[in-house]
């Protein structure tokens, strides 16, 4: 059985402050890495059941990959993408899915928006009735020229004829029944056909025949369509949800890129931090060490004490850790679904894993930070350990100098790389930039710190003898400064690049969209509704418009080049209207080429897409069409506002029948004001700059998330820097209380560890402020083609916030340390009982 030696326990007991802030680091090691990875397994497992196929015990599906093949050879394999729209199935498989033995019925499924005298519903075919459970309250089935309304009222009532606004354009049909649930319902060659993609359903819902169970009708339909890539998904169970939007996969995409991509970053940060602040608290101890080794302790037994110290004090902060994590991760989860970002169905998963995961990260990194701590006090000569304990060492490090030198070289590398790129190779390059830099001031912080305190030292010792004190103390104990450096560093850097890429892109939008959007006035859908499909004809129709065209937005699959070839979704624009026209509402700055040449068959995308998929005008470019049907079309020109504006542009006939309702997303108006009036007809009428104001709230989401990440990691560090700098303070209760012996007055003494304070905050943010840019100038460029947008206001809260931490950290133990009055403080440490002689160092 493990039983903690004597020396291990009396360190706990008469070194509380070092082993607070060790307990403190690991603490909050735990409640990051628990955090995380509470999200990352709701990702892994997220799951809702069905809604609209609650009723329909099979489903068969369409394939939401995209796929493109990469490499040759050996090398060759297929990457994979979403499909950013709604991926569809041939309608023919209704038919060879009903022929099926074991199936009942199948039903092909489509659904979409239609416009009923200013109204939106969503239309379907009534053959859905069977699976959704909708009555009829009054009339009959519709026929191939009737419909069925629902909803509150008594009107339009059975017999009544009505024109239903469609994505194939206006049918009048007669109502043939209604019933309670809102919405509109066809017969369903009828559905299909009005739906704008005729050929194809969304799903096809299965009722197995009598006496045959789901699970054989399940094999029976997989064995039809095998399971090769692209072939239909036969789906049963919670997997039918999938089949009826993309909410599942997106809150899975969203979970796991929280608790996979910036948890494994926030992890490291937090693991590096912990080792730190353990390697400081097992540095401070350098003399009792020497002393140990002196009086005749073994390098085994200093060893197995800095072990079992660690045994004491990391298993208690793993644990309590996953408190503070499970209440984040509670919180982060409960505003991504407040904000729309996960379903409201959904619920956080907590198990034991992640919890015991985070625990065991706390006691690993405690027992490996020491172990390589204890290295070198462990394994000196006893003749020589008070020697070195007394005056602190700067020796060539033979593990962490390379790889510190290693780090650093890379950043290098990677910087000259990112500033040499464009597009989406130099974002991916300045991610590598950030790292590789932290890792390098982490290595080689005490040496960092030696030379920032000698260059910022100089003008410090004309500061008078508080600033001189502390320029000298901050230049014989670097190590002990590069500690807090470190953290501060992590903070200043991370917080930044997050923060602040967002307020680059952000203004890089707004200044694309005011320059770019020429229309006088814009229309959209009334409150989520649609614009009627001949939304063009009619507003060119209006007296005092001279221009009209409308947008379709959406987003398609370009391949584009970046570490490998991959697909990567872009923004499109499918444009209905006159090529000239466009010119008049909308300057997306082409800067090579033209847009008159946009027709049939052709493409004009955004510069830096261009430069990603290696393409230029007159190149053929195959990418994906929202329901991932493969096109190519050829560039007649590349613009510069595709961030602002849209990455693709092209006729919207090539998009109609790949979109969920081919319906205009926006109308682009030159007119008169006097027009307004009349537009209102077809949706809601703003001017530009009301429009630009909309767009500004589909970017809050992301604002809220980067911001996030950023209060969650630079927080983390901010604490883990000043319990740093507490731990430091209190480690030298002595040296200050010597100070103040030998005639300094307490305010001198404080003031010295103010000015310490600020050399190590301002060493700490000039350091994270560099790497931050060293990131952001390549990544900003590749992104919008500008340079970096730093509010001064933020960053100088940033500046502002590390410094007071700084100060408060250091001020108050130090106040705490000195006595208020002149009395005479004994210099030595008190002196601990005696251990008990017998197994002091079992």
């Amino acid at each position: 059985m493990f039983v903690p030696n004597g020396l291990a326990r009396a360190a706990v007991r008469f070194r509380p402050s070092a082993f607070a802030g060790t307990f403190v680091a690991l603490l909050l090691t735990a409640a990051i890495v628990s955090a995380c990875g509470i999200m990352l397994e709701t990702g892994l497992r997220v799951s809702l059941p069905a809604q609209r196929y609650a009723g329909a015990p099979v489903v068969v599906a369409p394939d939401p990959l995209a796929r493109i093949t990469v490499g040759s050879g050996a090398d060759q394999y297929d990457d994979t993408s979403h499909v950013p729209g709604t991926p569809r199935l041939d309608r023919s498989l209704v038919e060879r899915t009903a022929a099926v033995p074991g199936v009942a019925s199948a039903v092909g499924d489509v659904t979409y928006p239609v416009r009923v005298d200013g109204a939106t519903l969503t239309a379907q075919g009534f053959g859905t009735a069977g699976f959704t459970g909708v009555e009829l309250t009054a009339g009959r089935a519709p026929g191939a020229d009737g419909v069925v309304i629902g909803g509150p009222g008594a009107r339009p009532r059975p017999g009544d004829r009505i024109t239903l606004e469609t994505p194939a354009g206006p049918r009048a049909l007669t109502v043939s029944g209604r019933t309670d649930t809102p919405g509109a319902w066809l017969a369903d060659p009828t559905a299909v056909a009005l739906s704008g993609h005729p050929k194809t359903v969304d799903a096809i819902a299965v009722q197995p025949a009598p006496g045959t169970s789901t699970a054989q009708v399940k094999k029976q339909l997989a064995a039809v369509y095998g399971t090769a890539d692209g072939a239909p998904r036969v789906l049963t169970g919670d997997a039918r949800r999938t089949a009826e939007d993309a909410s599942v996969t997106e809150a899975r995409g969203v979970l796991e890129g929280i608790g996979g991509s910036f948890g494994g970053v926030a992890t490291m940060v937090a693991v590096f931090t912990a080792s730190g602040t353990v390697a400081l608290s097992v540095g401070l101890r350098r003399r009792e060490f020497a002393l140990l080794r002196a009086i005749g302790a073994t390098p085994r037994q200093i060893r197995r004490s800095i072990a079992t110290e660690a045994m004491l004090v990391a298993p208690l902060a793993g644990a309590l850790g996953c408190l503070p994590g499970i209440a984040l991760a509670s919180w982060w989860f409960g505003q991504l679904r407040d904000r729309g970002a996960v379903p409201g169905g959904l619920e956080l998963t907590i198990s034991a894993v992640p919890l015991a995961v985070a625990a065991g990260a706390a006691v690993v990194t405690a027992l490996i930070a020491g172990y390589a701590a204890a290295r070198r006090p462990s394994k000196i000569a006893p003749g020589q350990a008070l020697a070195d304990a007394s005056v602190e060492r700067l020796g060539f490090g033979w593990i962490r100098t390379p790889l510190g030198l290693g780090a650093l070289a890379g950043g290098v590398v990677f910087s000259s790389v990112a500033a040499r790129e464009s597009g989406e190779d130099a974002a991916n390059a300045a991610l590598g930039v950030v790292m590789l830099f932290l890792l390098a001031v982490a290595f080689l912080g005490p040496y960092l710190a030696k030379g920032c305190a000698a260059l910022v030292g100089l003008p410090l010792r004309a500061g008078g003898a508080a600033a001189s004190l502390a320029a000298a103390n901050a230049l014989a104990n670097a190590r002990r400064m590069a500690s807090a450096i470190t953290p501060i560093a992590l903070a200043m850097a991370f917080s930044s690049v997050l923060v602040f890429l967002h307020t680059s892109t952000d203004r890089a939008t707004e200044d694309q969209q005011r320059a770019g959007v020429l229309a006088d006035l814009v229309v959209t859908g009334d409150d989520g509704g649609v614009l009627p499909a001949d939304a063009t004809d009619r507003a060119a129709a209006v007296p005092g418009v001279s221009a009209a065209v409308s947008l379709l937005r959406t987003s398609v699959l370009v391949p584009v080049h970046s570490d490998g070839l991959y697909l990567s979704t872009a923004t499109a624009q499918g444009v209905d209207g006159r090529p000239a026209d466009l010119a008049r509402v909308q300057d997306l700055g082409v800067r090579e080429g033209s847009l008159a040449a946009l027709a049939p068959g052709t493409v004009a995308v955004d510069a830096s897409l261009a430069d990603s998929a290696r393409r230029g005008v007159g190149d053929d470019l195959t990418y994906r069409l929202p329901d991932g049907t493969p096109a190519t079309a050829r560039i007649v020109a590349v613009y510069g506002r595709g961030l602002g504006l849209s990455q693709v542009t092209l006729p919207a006939a090539a998009l109609r029948e790949h979109v969920p309702a081919a319906y205009p997303t926006e109308l682009l108006v030159r007119a008169e004001p006097a027009a307004a009036g009349p537009l209102a007809a077809l949706g809601a009428v703003q001017d530009r700059a009301g429009y630009a104001t909309a767009q500004d709230l589909d970017r809050e989401l992301n604002a809220w998330a980067n911001t996030t990440m950023a209060a969650v990691l630079g927080g983390f560090a901010a604490v883990a820097a000043a319990n740093t700098l507490v731990m430091t303070v209190l480690d030298r209760r002595r040296e200050l209380r010597v100070l103040h012996l030998i005639g300094s007055t307490r305010r001198q003494v404080l003031r010295m560890v103010r000015w310490e304070a600020l050399l190590v905050t301002g060493i700490g943010t000039a350091l994270g402020t560099a790497i931050a840019l060293a990131t952001l100038i390549p990544m900003v460029k590749g992104i919008t083609g500008g340079s970096p947008h730093v509010p001064p206001l933020v960053y100088g809260s940033f500046v502002a916030g590390v410094v007071l931490l700084g100060l408060a950290a250091t001020a108050l133990p130090a106040r705490a340390a000195l006595p208020r009055g002149p009395r005479a403080v004994s210099p030595r440490r008190p002196v601990p009982r005696p251990l008990r002689r017998r197994g002091a160092y079992d």
